[in-house]
């Protein structure tokens, strides 16, 4: 029996060796950042090293680095009480914080008349569909292009951005809000003075160590062409599927996308029901973001992209990253593929 396939990166990246190690490091580090004495001063140098990995693979050199509890807190950090607008492609951590006001193309692109009062997203977690981010840009959710495309926090013309350390193989429950210099935000957890006063709690050391390996390990496989390899396999997948396939669409081809997504919509085959038919054929996949599934809801996203509720109620998305091969799309093209035609057989 074949082992099974994970192809939901999207929705969290396994973790790296590197960060692995580093939060078993970690681990043994007994001070607390906050403290004066020598222990103490070993776990803010440790955190202080993970916060310039994470700056560097931002190309972030000189804003600061508020560390949180993942994209989430980040968002909320940086939009509560601002009165942002937003597209309804958001992801619903930024979607709780914007009114959803602006207007998405067939594409899923987005136009922002006055960036200064708008959060855009880099990526599309769904999708998979790339901004093009308007110059002084109020936040922009970074999290699904950090360490999959090539882009600087210091050229993107935006005042902060969300990220968060499991999207690129780090652990989950560790995020951050990177904010240009001189930029100040209230904050909303209070008590002790740590992240220079902007979040107070203390720090998750562990997390941070493996946020920190994760992010120097996903700039070192961007730069290295890592992620131009998997396009070329996410592409072998989607010719595989539309060949094999009849009358299904592929959401997004015709933009810029991010190298591993595929959303597909087929028509008369419930995505919910796709995912549960490959999950038991072996193969994990999403039929939208991670934190809308197992609710019974449609796509927002390809509602405002145009679809109407029956098509968007029949889309899933395949999310592969570094290690997936030829042989293991091409294993689930042709499992997905049978068991479309077994579906339309039966609706038929």
């Amino acid at each position: 029996m074949a082992a099974r396939l994970y192809l939901d990166w999207n929705a969290t990246a396994p973790l790296r060796a590197e960060a692995r190690a580093a939060m078993a490091a970690a681990m043994d580090v007994v001070g607390n950042p906050s403290s004066v004495h020598a222990e103490g001063r070993a776990a803010k140098a440790l955190m202080e090293r993970a916060r310039g990995q994470v700056l560097e693979a931002l190309g972030a050199g000189g804003a600061d680095l508020v560390l949180t509890s993942g994209a989430t807190e980040a968002a909320a950090l940086a939009l509560a009480g601002r009165g942002m607008v937003c597209a309804p492609v958001e992801h619903e951590a930024v979607a709780a914080w914007c009114a959803a006001d602006l207007a998405v193309d067939a594409g899923g692109r987005v136009s922002v008349p006055e960036p200064g009062r708008a959060t855009l997203q880099l990526a599309n977690s769904e999708t998979g569909v790339i901004q093009e981010l308007p110059a002084g840009l109020a936040v922009s959710d970074l999290t699904q292009g950090f360490g999959k495309i090539a882009f600087a926090f210091n050229w993107l013309g935006v005042e902060g951005g969300l990220v968060s350390a499991h999207k690129a193989g780090g652990p989950r429950g560790i995020g951050a809000l990177v904010l240009r210099q001189g930029v100040d935000l209230a904050p909303q957890l209070r008590g002790g003075g740590q992240e220079s006063g902007r979040r107070a709690g203390t720090e998750n050391l562990i997390g941070i160590a493996g946020f920190g390996a994760a992010a120097e390990a996903a700039a070192r496989d961007l730069a290295g062409g890592v992620w131009e390899e998997v396009a070329e396999i996410r592409n072998i997948l989607e010719s595989a599927l539309m060949a094999g396939a009849e009358g299904i669409i592929s959401v997004g081809s015709d933009v810029a996308r991010l190298p591993n997504t595929l959303n597909l919509i087929a028509p008369g085959w419930k995505g919910e029901t796709q995912v549960m038919a490959m999950d038991l054929a072996g193969f994990a996949v999403s039929a939208g973001s991670a934190c809308s599934s197992g609710k019974v809801r449609v796509s927002k996203v390809l509602r405002a992209m145009g679809f109407d509720e029956e098509r968007a109620a029949q889309a899933v998305r395949v999310s592969i990253g570094p290690g997936v091969t030829r042989e293991d799309v091409l294993r689930f093209a042709e499992s997905w593929t049978k068991a479309y035609g077994r579906a339309r057989m039966r609706l038929a």
